[in-house]
């Protein structure tokens, strides 16, 4: 009988085969000496950190996180973390961490003035519908979703995406902004629309008060994926040590686990057949 591997024994597997080829990478660069200092948001939400509690290690970032410090040589109990709003770590200027993970998207504006690491994630595009389609019937398969009426917001990748991918039955709806698609969904005018995951959990968890995660195409099916990176202060001397960690973790594959553990398992949001 062969053995069943789960994505949890993976990520255990793959954590304590892996050297840390970066070990004492940071020395001296930090703002505390043997002390790497990680910034989240105030609250953090799930599926990025679990139950507001980053230095569990639980949740997407939180965990990228931790695996990241370790191959640059922290390990756990020399991670510490701090809060930080969104807007103040957008800001040039001083900072008062090493690095912050709140699902900052990289651009060409925010780079003139902080620096980001290279993408730990590429958003997937997710399908938010009600809870009475899935119960009418509606699954995570392409030949499902053609049958739904659909709405997206115009000017977006989105649009491409369902009419390229999904090519519905129906022509799609199109909205001004996202509130319109999601108002238009609670007055029953569309059954589903197409949201980056993070816009999409959020909508399905807080907007909506019936609202369900049908499932999520891989980001390589988007045109132009939405691409979170870790923010630092500008010429951070952290940045290359950084990059390396990410990259480790891409080539033996942590970072897709970490990815599938907490943003498909957790979430529960399957890939779309």
């Amino acid at each position: 009988m062969k053995p069943i591997f789960t994505t949890a024994l993976m990520l255990g597997l793959l954590s304590s085969t892996s050297a840390i080829a970066h070990n004492h990478c940071a020395d001296g660069k930090t703002l505390t000496p043997g002390v790497l200092t990680v910034a989240t948001g105030n609250p953090a939400y799930f599926p990025w950190v679990m139950d507001d509690d980053p230095a569990s290690g639980a949740g997407f970032e939180a965990a990228v996180a931790y695996e990241v410090a370790k191959r640059m040589g922290f390990e756990k109990d020399a991670v510490v973390w701090t809060r930080a709003t969104f807007d103040q770590s957008i800001q040039p200027g001083p900072k008062d961490f090493d690095f912050n993970l709140q699902q900052f998207s990289i651009t060409e504006d925010r780079e003139k003035v902080v620096d980001f690491s290279d993408p730990y994630y590429s958003a997937a595009m997710a399908v938010l519908v009600r809870k009475p389609t899935v119960e009418g019937g509606a699954t995570a398969e392409v030949d499902s979703l053609k049958s739904l009426k659909w709405g997206v917001m115009a000017g977006t990748t989105a649009l491409e995406t369902v009419n390229d991918v999904i090519a519905p039955a129906d022509t799609p709806l199109l909205y001004d902004d996202n509130v319109n698609v999601v108002e238009a969904m609670k007055a029953n005018q569309i059954d589903a629309a197409l949201f980056d995951l993070p816009t999409a959990l959020y909508l399905s968890a807080v907007v909506l008060d019936d609202g369900a995660m049908l499932g999520q195409f891989p980001a390589d099916r988007s045109e132009n994926p939405d691409q979170f990176g870790m923010l630092m202060e500008e010429g951070s001397a952290l940045k290359t040590c950084v990059n390396e960690a990410l990259a480790e973790m891409t080539a033996d594959g942590t970072l897709a686990a970490i990815e599938a553990q907490w943003l498909q398992e957790t979430t529960g949001v399957p890939l779309i057949k």
